[in-house]
């Protein structure tokens, strides 16, 4: 099993930090490894949305990584599972606001099986990478 987590304080109110995280079009202002996204079914943000997410792959190529949301709490959580592409992960978002402040988690799981195992380091390291954006989340959402 691969997972990854990451923390970080971000000072903006939690209610602007989970708008702009459940609007997966800003996906790509602050995940370097978005290559391009759009909204293939529901509507941005809300449980059921589907967006068609193609990431940054190995020697320039596109993998796609479309994903669903299959939970949304306002203000508190947001979660997604991956549902094309050679790696499947479910991931989340879980927002503590505090005073003017909101502490962000964002974590991935994905349970490799058959072939896939033998990518398990691979995915790992990927996954790690993938929550270590949220300082450029922080960065880009305090500048605004």
């Amino acid at each position: 099993m691969a997972s990854a987590s990451n923390s970080i304080t971000i000072n903006r109110p939690g209610s602007d930090v989970y708008q702009f995280l459940a609007d997966g079009f800003n996906n790509p202002k602050w995940r370097p490894g978005v290559a391009e996204i759009g909204l293939v079914s529901g509507m941005r943000g809300m449980v059921g949305a589907v967006y068609k997410q193609h990431v940054k792959g190995p020697f320039g190529s596109k993998v796609d990584g479309s994903y669903r949301i299959v939970e949304a709490v306002p203000n508190s959580r947001i979660k997604f599972e991956v549902i094309t592409g050679p790696a499947r992960p479910i991931g989340q978002f879980d927002i503590e606001p505090a005073l003017g402040a909101a502490t962000v988690r964002f974590s991935l799981s994905f349970a490799p099986t058959g072939f896939m195992r033998l990518m398990n380091g691979m995915i790992q390291s990927t996954m790690e990478a993938e929550v270590k954006n949220l300082s450029a989340l922080k960065t880009l959402l305090e500048a605004k």
